[in-house]
């Protein structure tokens, strides 16, 4: 629905496809995973802890229209902005610790992007529900759980709430106990459970980047 580093909109369609009514997301992000194909026509569940991404999402889900959309200014080369859903879209991890950014062209690509993107989808959402939270927030009903913390070892380390503050221990207790289906995402230095490869992935500088996936099924 908007840009957010880390997310996994390009490789949704790599992972199995939810069996159950609910899809809780415990670690939100962009929630990329039930909005992918017709995931979304299920009961979506969010649990954000950073509380600007969650405020997103309480915008997108109960008082986003179309009007107040098409509203939404463009954002010129060169100026700076404040706002926090435009800080998102410079597509950076870093993007979590700055105040003010300077717009710089992919900045305006990706915001007129997700502009159109608000608008085509914003149906979808209105059923959604958001919750402010730690992941221990999420109801402990039968869904398909995606759970895609900040990696161990990789990017994690850039968020506001970042892999430096998970008890990846506890994490790791606490996905083997949730009822009905798990998808859980890692990266190559993921140990916290028996991940096994899902793709291998171009990155920076010539190199590759490894997802690696965790699946528990209920019944």
């Amino acid at each position: 629905m908007f840009y957010y580093y880390g997310r996994k909109k390009q490789i949704a369609r790599h992972y199995p496809p939810p069996r159950q009514e609910v899809i809780i997301e415990p670690f939100a992000g962009s929630a990329a995973y039930a909005l992918h194909a017709d995931h979304w026509q299920r009961r979506v569940i969010l649990v954000e802890k950073d509380a600007r991404v969650a405020a997103v999402w309480e915008w997108l889900i109960h008082e986003a229209t179309p009007a107040s959309i098409a509203a939404l200014p463009e954002l010129s080369v060169g100026q700076k902005s404040s706002e926090f859903l435009h800080i998102l879209h410079a597509a950076t991890k870093m993007a979590f610790k700055y105040r003010t950014i300077k717009v710089t062209p992919v900045l305006a690509r990706n915001w007129e992007i997700s502009r159109r993107t608000f608008a085509a989808n914003l149906h979808k959402v209105r059923h959604w529900e958001i919750i402010c939270g730690d992941y221990t927030l999420a109801p402990q009903i039968e869904a398909t759980w995606f759970v895609d913390p900040p990696y161990r070892h990789g990017p994690g380390t850039g968020y506001a709430h970042g892999s430096g503050a998970l008890d990846y221990d506890a994490l790791a207790a606490w996905v083997r106990a949730c009822p009905g289906d798990v998808i859980c995402c890692e990266g190559a230095g993921g140990d916290w459970l028996p991940f096994e490869p899902l793709l291998s992935l171009p990155g920076v500088a010539g190199k590759r980047s490894e997802e690696r996936v965790y699946l528990q099924t209920g019944g």
